[in-house]
């Protein structure tokens, strides 16, 4: 007899990775909007595969593999396809004075965001030191920061820049393998002390961005969170908090 119980959460995570898939689908057809709200929407997956499997309390020797292999596809090439897609945009309307093939061949660069959240990814596997904070930026994260890029151009008019767009593509490619601790929004009480404030005030700041920008938020939250888990960590460091 199946155990279908035992099959849920990987089918969870599995429609994580088909979402991801239309998600490159919607980039390739042009339509970077619908490609970044199936990147949410694969986040949403991605969060209930797991608390799915908790809940359930089944346990599956592929589900750690099969996660994985999904936020590969769904939080590091599906963003980077949107990324690449923006930067053409933004080539276009360049100087044609600067607009050189050299340049062009520059937008390929973004493909070390895949690569990189495939590192990131591995890494988390077999670390153990990733229960309370995250070592580098999560996949998930950065995908949500990349793939608003183009939305969120129309509130700060600098991400229209392409050299901008280029710049901060690899600088949080980089983040996903960096030793910076990010704090977790996996909550274990909901007390107003220690880890519990940090994480409020990145919910709370998340709120009011998305209420006063919508879709175009999601850049400016991911930004706000990196500087929080900085800050935060830096005071816990030095022992203030």
């Amino acid at each position: 007899m199946i155990n279908v119980k035992a099959h849920i959460p990987n089918t969870i995570t599995c429609l994580n990775l088909v979402c991801g898939c239309f998600s490159i689908m919607s980039s390739l057809n042009g339509n970077l909007t619908l490609a970044a709200i199936w990147i949410v929407v694969a986040a949403i997956f991605d969060f209930c595969d797991g608390l799915s499997a908790r809940l359930l309390k089944v346990t599956s020797v592929i589900g750690k593999e099969l996660d994985s292999l999904s936020d590969v596809v769904s939080f590091g090439v599906a963003p980077t396809m949107i990324v690449c897609k923006w930067l053409m945009i933004c080539y276009l309307q360049m100087n044609p004075m600067v607009r050189t093939p050299f340049t062009s061949y520059l937008t390929y660069l973004v493909f070390i965001v895949p690569a990189l959240s495939a590192v990131r990814l591995a890494k988390f596997n077999v670390d153990t030191k990733q229960t309370e904070n995250f070592i580098g930026m999560p996949t998930p994260a950065n995908a949500l920061f990349l793939g608003f890029i183009p939305a969120a151009s129309e509130h700060v008019s600098i991400l229209c820049n392409y050299w901008v767009v280029l710049f901060f593509a690899i600088l949080f490619a980089i983040l996903l393998v960096s030793p910076i601790n990010m704090i977790s929004l996996k909550f274990k009480n909901f007390k107003l002390t220690g880890m519990n404030i940090a994480r409020y005030l990145i919910l709370l700041v998340g709120v009011v961005l998305f209420i006063v920008f919508r879709l175009g938020a999601f850049p400016l939250i991911i930004f706000g969170y990196l500087l929080i888990s900085i800050f935060y960590h830096t005071l816990t460091k030095w022992e203030v908090l």
